[in-house]
């Protein structure tokens, strides 16, 4: 069966991909059942639900016309048990099995000639647990349609109740219009998309400055993860005490462990700011939820220079207020809007290349998953958490994913391996940058 055509911005996701920058989205969900867990049954279960999601029975076909585009196909051969893996870890060898495992597997890149997914069941956890280790390629999907495959995966989730509907009066029709009025709208749209692709690419071309970041890192195919759990309640305090929102305390918090991990580093961090993408869904609430990337994305300087919490948070309010003010749209955080409008063929030839500039714009993605507030089970086991993870671009030495489930903000960590040897300093920096902030509230 025919699917959609992959978009520019898919297409571009799939040049990007490399043996050392591999563009796949993780998450890490662990889970505590009542009983223990039979892998087979899981296994089983996960098929099932896997084969009702039309994406995943998808792999890419290029297509002949207009060159370089590509569109989803029926894979003939798809069986779902085939994307599914058990591994057991052992405790014996590893004072953190699980993300030692998980480093490894999110390592490795997805056969982009298949269905462009890959799910582990991971057991030997302590007290019983299991974990779930999914991974899905960016020209699949961005990181809310992520959500939406994940959630499709898992048991059902009750829906909240609709409110009732109330009589309302009937629409009016809309007036007749003429050829000649159709004609000038299309023309309108066409010469607004040009002005408006124009201002991006100036603001790109303004924002690019030499690629000396700190935190720069060699092609590496090699990955450490890390797992940070922050208490919400905290957050919120935080946020009551300072103002803005969650997610700039959140920033804020990242700004300071940066700042500490820099210095541990021998690195100076005086003075400086790392610049942050920040990934922005521009996805319809209802009808796209599985579709491709729908992405746009702000550029926030993280104040790592500045050793007052409080003042940090207070720069981070400021920049992100600016990046609201301006729309998703505009700036040069919204580089993959342009993407989007650039032809297949180009990112065929020269995204990959692009790519390696990276660090030119920003030094770290820093993106937030959303999580529904209902509390999510795995065949009857209860998710205890769940670490998303971001790639890495070309040239970087951490990505940082965050979401926000229950009561727990839960934040994962990616580094690349051959310039990070340990990213427990930086785990354990951000815990400390949020005791830090949460004691000036």
């Amino acid at each position: 069966m025919a699917g959609s055509p992959l978009s520019a911005l898919d297409v571009a996701f799939l040049c990007l991909e490399s043996e050392t920058a591999p563009m796949h989205m993780g998450a890490v969900l662990t889970f505590s059942p009542r009983e223990p867990v039979d892998p087979g049954r899981v296994t089983a279960l996960l098929a099932r639900r896997a084969n009702g999601i039309p994406k995943l029975r998808q792999h890419v076909r290029t297509a002949l016309f207009p060159p370089g585009a590509a569109g989803w196909a029926e894979d003939p051969d798809f069986v779902a048990a085939d994307h599914i893996r058990h591994h057991r870890v052992s405790t014996l060898y590893e004072p953190d099995p699980l993300s030692a495992f998980a480093a490894r597997w999110i390592a490795e890149p997805l056969d982009t000639g298949k269905p462009l997914w890959d799910l582990t069941i991971v057991t030997g956890l302590p007290d019983g647990k299991f974990a779930l280790l999914l991974k899905l390629h960016h020209a699949l999907t961005d990181g809310a349609g992520a959500y939406a495959v994940a959630v499709g995966l898992l048991d059902d989730v009750t829906a909240p109740r609709r409110a009732p509907e109330t009589t309302a009066r009937p629409a009016r029709l809309p007036e007749p219009r003429s050829a000649l009025d159709t004609v000038k709208d299309m023309l309108g749209t066409t010469l607004s998309q040009a002005g408006e692709t124009a201002g991006i690419a100036s603001s790109v071309m303004r924002a690019a400055r030499p690629p000396l970041s700190p935190v720069s890192a060699p092609p590496s195919a090699e990955r450490r993860l890390g797992f940070v759990r922050l208490p919400l309640a905290d957050l919120r305090r935080v946020r009551r005490a300072h103002g803005g929102t969650t997610n700039d305390v959140v920033l804020a918090v990242l700004a300071g462990a940066l700042r500490e991990w820099l210095v541990n580093r021998g690195k100076r961090a005086d003075g400086r700011s790392l610049r942050a993408l920040i990934p922005v869904s521009v996805r319809g609430r209802a009808t796209e939820q599985l579709g491709g990337n729908k992405l746009s994305g702000y550029l926030c300087e993280l104040p790592v220079g500045v050793d007052d919490p409080v003042a940090r948070l207070r720069q981070v309010r400021r920049a992100m207020s600016r990046n609201k003010a301006a729309g998703p749209s505009r700036g040069a955080g919204a580089f993959p809007l342009l993407a989007e409008r650039v032809p297949s063929v180009l990112h065929r030839l020269g995204t990959r290349t692009a790519g390696l500039a990276a660090p030119m714009l920003f030094d770290l993605v820093v993106t937030t998953v959303p999580l529904p507030p209902a509390r999510l089970t795995l065949d009857g086991a209860r998710m205890t958490e769940v670490y998303p993870f971001v790639p890495l671009a070309p040239r970087h030495a951490v990505g940082v994913a965050v979401a926000t489930y229950r009561d727990t903000v839960h934040i994962g960590l990616q580094a690349n391996g051959a310039e990070v040897s340990d990213v427990g300093s930086l785990r354990d920096a951000v815990l400390k940058s949020a005791a830090r902030l949460v004691d000036a509230s």
